[in-house]
């Protein structure tokens, strides 16, 4: 009877979580009949009356029986909501970063968004074209042209360009915090290269470097001292000066005066302690020793069947000079015992004469177009060919690293051989035939890096160019000014290590150029 009067509840929110959790002890029946009653005896005052109550537990909780077997599920699957978990955290990280702002301009203009038709017939635009039907396009259109244009020119898109993002991607940590570093400092991030580059050459205009005694007549030679920063100038004034070179006032360190004897050329000896003179009008010369100060002329030279000697060359090899003679002789004289030891003999007239750099081989040049080759150890011609072109030699020198030739002629034209091809080839092809004079070739010089070679014409004015070696180009940036400069250059010289170049000419003057690529003098 008991049993009957009991009404049956739903479970509420409460004893659904207790009917959840695991019972600690076992349970008492008797215990829990009383509990039962009591329950509903307090909640008789219900009955069945509130038909509304039962209807929102039952369709919220459903029925009974149907409640404790889905509590039962959930709680056998309990150990799959830590992954559920997982899963909903992803998706949330997720649609949060979709939900980011995106970046946006600071500022629009509304005309932009205008579309403004543009003239693709203009001459700037015409290349972009693909058709006789594109003849105008919008602003949009065009930009994009363009931008496939230079990606297209660039091979894809260069890294400058891509955005932070795409950055981020294909580079490391390594990379950023290099770039970090790099924004976070200022100085010169560019380094001049090991190699001298062409097109133009960085120079500086100095003071003359006779500034301090101008020649009064044309000056005829002018030479760095091989060791010491000193420059010598000599010319027709019958005068030999001392400069020291800084670059700002150069000062004159000792002039000597020769009488009556306008100097023709002037050189430093291999050692730089003698300076050698030649003159205008007969076979003596000067040596000038710098370390006593003391002038002695050579009047008389011991097997030496010349009427005048004007040209000579110093041999490498230290204490003995290469005398150019008439009717094609060559004369090889020591310093010490002043005599001839050797001469030898080419067709026609002597035009120009250089040694290899360790004075083993001689090359020489004719007034009728070819060139020779001694052995010097031996005096024995090794070969005879005909430069490529040339009618009348006037010049030739040789690279300080025994790659190089070049030959000068009456035309203007500078031949460019390698010198290995000039000691076996007896028909050499120059590796290129520089054209940028007009008049005869006078003067012809290596750098002692052998990446310049400086020629110059005496018979006009402003012609002197800069050769860039490596690419036989000449610097566009030398040489070719508005108004006159240079005027006619008799003698051309660089430093020993290439920081300084200089170049004299008929005005007295010896022009002065530091050239920024090489950091000795």
């Amino acid at each position: 009877m008991e049993d009957e009067n009991v009404i049956k509840l739903p479970l509420t929110k409460k004893s659904a979580a207790a009917a959840k959790r695991p019972p600690l002890t076992k349970a008492d029946p008797e215990k829990e009949a009383r509990k039962r009653q009591k329950n509903a005896e307090s909640v008789a005052v219900l009955g069945e009356t509130d038909s509304s109550v039962k209807l929102l537990e039952h369709l919220v909780f459903g029925a009974e029986d149907e409640l404790v077997e889905r509590l039962v599920a959930d709680e056998e699957s309990g150990n799959l909501l830590l992954e559920d978990r997982d899963e909903e955290s992803d998706n949330e990280e997720a649609v949060r970063h979709q939900l980011q702002p995106s970046k946006t301009a600071a500022w629009v203009d509304e005309d932009d968004e205008l579309e403004e038709e543009v003239d693709m017939r203009h001459r700037f635009r015409r290349d972009l074209m693909r058709g006789d039907t594109e003849s105008t396009m919008s602003k949009q259109k065009l930009q994009q042209r363009m931008k496939e244009q230079f990606q297209k020119s660039m091979g894809g898109t260069p890294s400058w360009a891509e955005s932070s993002s795409k950055k981020k991607k294909t580079t490391g940590d390594d990379d950023d915090e290099e770039e970090d570093d790099l924004l976070r400092r200022t100085g010169n991030f560019v380094g001049s290269p090991d190699r001298l580059p062409g097109g133009i050459l960085a120079m500086k205009r100095c003071c003359d470097a006779n500034k301090a005694r101008p020649s009064e007549d044309r000056l005829s030679s002018v030479q760095f001292h091989p060791s010491a920063q000193v420059v010598m100038t000599a010319g027709l004034d019958h005068s030999i000066s001392l400069f020291q070179v800084d670059g700002l006032t150069n000062p004159k360190i000792q002039s000597i005066h020769l009488e009556q004897f306008p100097i023709h050329k002037a050189q430093f000896s291999l050692d730089g302690e003698t300076v050698i003179a030649t003159g205008m009008k007969n076979k003596m010369f000067y040596l000038y020793d710098m370390m006593e100060g003391r002038i002695t002329p050579v009047n008389s030279i011991r097997g030496l069947n010349e009427t005048r000697v004007k040209e000579f060359q110093v041999c490498p090899e230290g204490g003995t000079l290469l005398l150019t003679g008439t009717n094609g002789y060559l004369h090889l004289l020591t310093l010490k015992t002043k005599e001839v030891v050797h001469s030898v003999k080419m067709n026609g007239s002597v035009s120009g004469a250089a040694f290899s750099s360790d004075g083993s081989k001689l090359f020489a040049n004719s007034d009728e177009g070819e060139v020779y080759v001694w052995d010097m150890r031996s005096s024995r011609c090794m070969n005879r060919f005909a430069d490529d072109g040339c009618v009348k030699g006037t010049s030739i020198a040789a690279s300080r690293d025994s790659r190089l030739l070049a030959c000068g002629s009456h035309s203007g034209v500078v031949n460019v051989y390698s010198l290995e091809s000039c000691l076996h080839s007896p028909n050499p092809k120059p590796l290129k035939s520089l054209m940028n004079l007009l008049t005869v070739v006078s003067s012809l010089t290596f750098n002692p890096t052998s990446d310049i070679l400086a020629i110059a014409s005496r018979a006009e004015d402003e012609a002197v160019r800069l050769i860039h070696l490596p690419s036989l180009t000449a610097f566009s940036n030398f040489g070719v000014t508005a108004r006159k400069v240079i005027y006619r250059a008799s003698c051309l010289d660089f430093s020993p290590h290439s920081g300084f170049f200089s170049l004299a000419n008929n005005r007295g003057r010896a022009l002065l150029y530091r050239l920024l690529h090489y950091k000795d003098f």
